[in-house]
């Protein structure tokens, strides 16, 4: 629970706080953007909600803090906010919140009676609604640092784990399917895993319906540069192969990027296309 005593000073005055515990992860700037910023390497309040909407944003900042580190002055009735995680994003994609610090609060997606993107916290209020939307059949895992409850969530939904082999460690050996080489995977009809070596040799994103493309931490919106992004300073494989990979989705068709880290976009997909090309130009230049 964070303490008022650690109250970030960069905080604005009012009910909504971020303490010293913040681990700059990002995540409550995807929930509620008009409520917390970037200042230095932690997150802060720099405007307070002033509408439902945005304290009902706020309150699910809040329970998705994988660090506990955002509080409120008054007591909060969270009915509301528990209620609405997973939150519905566009068709049936649900963001789930609850992030968790072992995945350093990377976001994690739903897909009712399909598949969760990404592993959140396995916390009894989220599962919940998890099993009230119909459950999933598959865990489809973008890499190795974003695992987190991934055997909770399989033991407790009898979930088809995916991880590409090459990011398959000794906590995710048990991962049902493995696949491996850089040949697209077409796991449903609808569905295509992509391996995109770079952030890791293992990385793969997940394309729904050529609409929706499920990230994890190779793609990403940057509002400052006003296209999409690769994360630099994060690549733990090779930078140039990351390039490589983003290449290879120039051929994709989709409307959505849905991240791990960083921040989503819903672009038409022409647009889309042009960002990811900006992007690539943007990577070669680094």
């Amino acid at each position: 629970m964070a303490q008022l005593a650690l109250r970030l000073p960069q905080n604005v005055e009012g009910d909504f706080f971020v303490d010293s515990t913040c681990i700059d992860c990002d995540a409550c700037r995807v929930f509620a953007p008009t409520v917390f910023s970037d200042e230095g390497d932690q997150s802060t309040v720099f405007h307070q909600p002033e509408s439902d909407a945005e304290r009902l944003a706020a309150e699910k900042a809040l329970l998705s803090c994988p660090t506990a580190s955002i509080g409120t002055k008054s007591k909060h009735d969270m009915r509301e906010a528990v209620a609405a995680l997973p939150e519905l994003l566009d068709g049936d994609v649900y963001r789930c919140g609850y992030t968790s610090e072992d995945s350093f609060g990377a976001v994690a997606y739903l897909v009712p009676r399909k598949f969760l993107v990404d592993s959140p916290r396995f916390t009894a209020p989220l599962v919940k609604n998890i099993e009230a939307l119909g459950g999933a059949r598959r865990l489809l895992l973008t890499h190795q640092d974003d695992v987190a409850d991934h055997q909770e969530f399989r033991d407790r939904f009898d979930l088809e784990r995916v991880l590409h082999r090459d990011d398959v460690r000794t906590h995710t050996a048990g991962v049902e399917q493995q696949p491996t080489g850089s040949d697209p995977i077409w796991l449903d009809d609808d569905l295509l895993m992509i391996p995109t070596p770079g952030h890791t040799k293992g990385h793969a994103v997940y394309l729904y319906r050529d609409t929706f493309l499920f990230t994890g931490d190779h793609l990403a919106w940057s509002p400052d540069r006003g296209h999409l992004y690769a994360f630099r300073s994060a690549c733990w494989y090779s930078w140039p192969a990351q390039i490589k990979s983003m290449e290879r989705l120039l051929d994709y068709r989709f409307e959505w990027v849905l991240p791990g880290h960083g921040r989503p976009v819903h672009l038409p997909a022409a647009e889309m296309r042009a960002s990811l090309q900006k992007c690539v130009e943007w990577m070669k230049a680094r």
